[in-house]
């Protein structure tokens, strides 16, 4: 299958191998653009945890701060990856999204033994940081990125055009939405939505696809098992 991936280049780059080890041709068109910010280290003094609910938290934060020995949870396996990737040597992994990390938190730590750092997008919600606070938990907030707006490139136009799209993976219902605007008058009766979540899957809504598939669990895993 052609399969259209939507999201920012860095990780895009990374669906896009796994894809062609299955056989897939992987078409990266990025609907999104992620922003680092600069600033001073972070300070990662009493804090017991760091709660990282994306990838990109941990790459923004690798930019801001040189240590690695703060126990570091994760959201899902791919925000896992990309903390040992960089040498954090304590990671524990949710395999879900907020509600489970949150979950996940409250075995794992307790409010006695400090504090808990969400690193984050200026987009993201509180959800964490308010699941976790009810019980007792002093949860600090940093936004460290933040995701613009770009559109769909003018290929991946041309391709969905031409009938050359068999499949498109959505990561969220903000890249759904930027989708379902940048598509008008484009035929997409031969392509299969992938979704992360059903509510993914409600904001394309009423594009007319060939049909949509929603992920068993929300992770990349669950995604990709879509295809298959």
């Amino acid at each position: 299958m052609r399969v259209l991936i939507t999201r920012p280049e860095e990780d895009a780059v990374r669906i896009a191998e796994i894809l062609k080890s299955r056989g897939h041709e992987p078409v990266i068109a990025p609907l999104l653009k992620t922003n680092f910010h600069d600033g001073p280290d972070v300070a990662l003094d009493g804090v017991q945890a760091i709660l990282a609910t994306s990838a990109n938290g941990v790459r923004a934060l690798v930019r801001r701060t040189a240590r690695r020995d703060v126990p570091l949870f994760a959201v899902g396996p791919q925000t896992e990856e990309e903390a040992r990737a960089h040498g954090f040597s304590s990671v524990r992994n949710a395999n879900g999204d907020s509600k489970a990390l949150a979950g996940a938190t409250r075995e794992w730590a307790t409010p006695e033994q400090g504090a808990l750092l969400h690193v984050k997008g200026a987009e993201a919600d509180g959800t964490l940081a308010t699941l976790l606070k009810a019980d007792g938990f002093d949860v600090r907030t940093l936004v460290l990125y933040d995701v613009a707006d770009i559109g769909l490139p003018d290929t991946a136009r041309t391709q969905l055009a031409n009938n050359q799209i068999d499949a498109a993976l959505f990561f969220s219902a903000r890249s759904a939405r930027i989708f379902k605007d940048s598509v008008a008058g484009l035929p997409l009766e031969n392509v299969i939505a992938v979704c992360i979540s059903a509510a993914t899957a409600e904001a394309l809504s009423p594009l007319n696809f060939k049909g949509i598939r929603v992920a068993a669990h929300p992770n990349q895993d669950s995604l990709l098992a879509c295809l298959d």
